[in-house]
This record gives C-alpha cells, sequence and structure tokens, in this order.
C-alpha cells in the first residue's frame, strides 16, 4: 500500500521547472527532525505532492519516490536522510494554500496545522481532494 506526502520547496532554489527539467532529484538539504522522519517513512512509488513555498504557496506538481532513505551526502554533520523523488506531472492547475485552508476536508493537514515543515504525510483522501481541486469540472 503506498503513502501519500507533500515537500515544500521555495521556487526560486529549486522550482518545479527545475525539477522537470532534471526529471529526477535527490530531496536533499532538510535539516528538521520531523521532516527527516517523514523522509525514512517514504517508500518507493509513494506519491509526493510539490509545493512551492515563499510567495506562490500552491501545490504545483505531482512526483513519485523513486528510491527510499539514505544518508543525506550534503549534511557535514548529523544523522540526515535523503530520498529520491521523480517528476510525473505538474496540476492542471496550482492549488492554492488559501484554497486548502478553505477546503473542511483538509482543516486538518500538516500544511495548514504545522505549516513550518518540510515533509509531511497525507492520507489519501486528503491527497485525492488536492488533486480534485486541481482539475475542476
Amino acid at each position: 500500500m503506498h503513502s501519500f506526502w507533500l515537500v515544500k520547496q521555495e521556487p526560486s532554489s529549486y522550482s518545479w521547472s527545475d525539477f522537470v527539467a532534471d526529471e529526477e532529484t535527490s530531496w536533499t538539504g532538510v535539516r528538521n527532525f520531523a521532516a527527516r522522519n517523514n523522509l525514512r517513512k517514504m517508500q518507493k512509488g509513494d506519491e509526493v505532492f510539490f509545493y512551492h513555498s515563499g510567495d506562490e504557496k500552491a501545490v504545483v506538481g505531482i512526483a513519485k519516490v523513486t528510491r527510499t532513505a539514505y544518508a543525506d551526502p550534503t549534511a557535514k554533520e548529523g544523522d540526515w536522510s535523503t530520498v529520491d523523488i521523480a517528476a510525473v506531472k505538474a496540476l492542471r492547475r496550482p492549488v492554492t494554500l488559501r484554497e486548502i485552508k478553505g477546503n473542511p476536508q483538509l482543516k486538518r493537514i500538516p500544511l495548514v496545522r504545522q505549516p513550518r515543515l518540510s515533509v509531511m504525510p497525507l492520507s489519501e483522501a486528503e491527497f485525492r481532494e488536492i488533486a480534485k481541486m486541481a482539475s475542476p469540472r
């Protein structure tokens, strides 16, 4: 059974278009224990939303985990991990944080409750709801 996640990135540092151009990347640089522990729970094939933080504040694409957690080569000290993820597809339209906060079905997701967390789990229902919001009828 797959799990569902959301990873956040400042687009000026690494945007969805950068990710698409690279096709796959190692999700390095996470230096928060809760986020690190979430990385370590990711399994190959899990679905991942790519979220632009900063001014944009919107879910913009879907990725998948291609390699489970391993030691982060960018860490100079400490016990930090990374995973590899591959771009799958852009959302038909970005889903903004404002829209997410306005949806009662999403009021308990970590993006709303723990906005500084950079790697967070989502339930399948939450993941599907955000995907549905990106594809209005």
